[in-house]
């Protein structure tokens, strides 16, 4: 085993494997055993005693079995980050930020070097991925660490072609549970919240998107490791466009700096939702139709080759409303996606790649992916799975670009649900936030009229 696959990590091994470690590797207990608690020192896991047992008195964790078992049969393997990195990479972006763009990038790069932790609040489509690439230049050129994690594989697979292309000459890591590829240490990582298990004091960047997304807000043991995985003197970005209670918390405590951004990069506000109340759709669904009014919707976007996404609720509506479209709308193009479908990843390049005009999807597909110029409709959106910020991240999807900075944001549902009403007047806020910066600024375009 050569040392860099150890740099900055912390690999469960067995006796056999073990054999094969070089000089200079630090061992460490992977289990915590005494006669009050068990503790997983990989995600910090406490352990409920007898769920835990393994014959003849041995312990397993439990909760990052989907990482490999660790167990009181094995140790946690670790050499120290020692950055050897032989190339000093330089950003090869060639766009443009904003004024407030600019304003947010120096922030995040000024945290960066003072070792800082920073919440970054911005609305969907600000920008965010751009407003890191001078913070993440100046890291890489200092020989940091730098990683960004994701808690969804397709924000990863998103970010990874975009990172590439504003760092050319740098070897990308690429880790997610679905990536078959060997590991590698590379200066720059892109990965899932749950690989940063695998890492001990490895980066002195940590970059941290869509934080409130599950399953990271909803995981403690997602939180353990990102503060495991950084650097003691590290810095860390929480990047968000609707940050939890938690956060902001934190925020007036004075424990995390902050930069806020209410305005699109294009200076076009957050489409406002539009709402139908429709008591019957579930009852019609069943009948293998759908609302009239969503089948005059689409007769228009077949017509005009508009391409949308279609949520519902529960993973068991997805075959039933994409054989209604098949049947009402057999030359438009589409599929269903969900989290654990198997075929997700490559239906979503393929949406990507206006190979489909549309998806029917769950909340899979709530964040984290662009598909320029789309609409969004929501069936069912007062159901209980749509949480006020799954709403506005949904809402998101509309208008994220400059050739299409505008478009529908439509729910159906049954009432006027107070999770609906709440997306509602927070995307008013962030939008009554955007008009008074736009205001501010010393020239707008006169066809901002939104």
């Amino acid at each position: 085993m050569e040392a860099q696959v150890l740099y900055g990590r912390q690999l469960a091994l067995s006796a056999n494997e073990a054999a094969a470690v070089p000089a200079g590797t630090q061992i460490l207990p992977a289990m915590q055993v005494d006669e009050h608690q068990i503790i997983c020192q990989r995600c910090g896991s406490h352990l409920d005693r007898l769920r835990a047992q393994l014959p003849n008195q041995q312990y397993y964790c439990y909760q990052c079995l989907n990482l490999g078992r660790v167990s009181t049969l094995v140790k946690l393997y670790h050499m120290p980050e020692p950055n050897a990195f032989a190339t000093v990479p330089v950003c090869t972006w060639q766009g443009t930020l904003t004024p407030q763009q600019a304003d947010c990038a120096q922030s995040i790069k000024a945290n960066f070097m003072a070792h800082k932790r920073q919440l970054l609040w911005a609305v969907t489509g600000a920008g965010k991925t751009e407003m890191l690439f001078p913070g993440i230049a100046w890291a890489l050129a200092h020989q940091w660490r730098v990683a960004i994690a994701s808690p969804r594989v397709d924000v990863c697979l998103e970010l990874a072609p975009r990172l590439q292309a504003a760092f050319a000459d740098v070897q990308i890591a690429v880790l997610h549970g679905r990536n078959p590829a060997p590991y590698q240490y590379t200066q720059l990582t892109i990965c899932t919240t749950h690989q940063l298990l695998r890492f001990r004091q490895a980066f002195d960047v940590l970059i941290i998107d869509e934080v409130d997304a599950f399953p990271f807000a909803a995981n403690p043991r997602l939180a353990f490791a990102v503060n495991q995985a950084a650097k003691v003197e590290g810095a860390i970005l929480y990047l968000t466009a609707t940050p939890s209670q938690s956060l902001l918390s934190q925020v007036h405590r004075g424990e995390l700096a902050i930069s806020y951004l209410p305005l699109r990069f294009h200076q076009h506000l957050l489409p406002a939702i539009k709402v139908k109340l429709q008591p019957n759709w579930a009852r019609l669904l069943q009948q293998g139709k759908l609302p009239r009014d969503l089948i005059r919707q689409l007769q228009q976007y077949q017509q005009q080759h508009q391409r949308f996404l279609l949520f519902v609720p529960r993973i068991q509506q997805l075959a039933p409303v994409f054989a209604v479209l098949q049947h009402y709308f057999p030359h438009m193009t589409g599929e269903t996606v969900y989290s654990a479908d198997p075929g997700r990843l490559t239906k979503v390049q393929q949406m990507r790649n206006q190979q489909f005009q549309y998806l029917v999807t769950t909340t899979i597909l709530e964040r984290g992916v662009t598909f320029p110029g789309i609409d969004v409709i929501v069936l069912g959106a007062d159901d209980e799975v749509f949480s006020t910020a799954a709403l506005v991240q949904i809402a998101g999807r509309v208008g994220r670009s400059s050739e299409r900075p505008t478009g529908l944001v439509w729910f159906i549902c049954h009432s006027h649900s107070r999770n609906i009403k709440r997306a509602q007047r927070q995307i008013r806020v962030i939008n009554r936030k955007g008009r008074q910066l736009r205001a501010s600024m010393p020239t707008v375009s006169q066809h901002y009229h939104d």
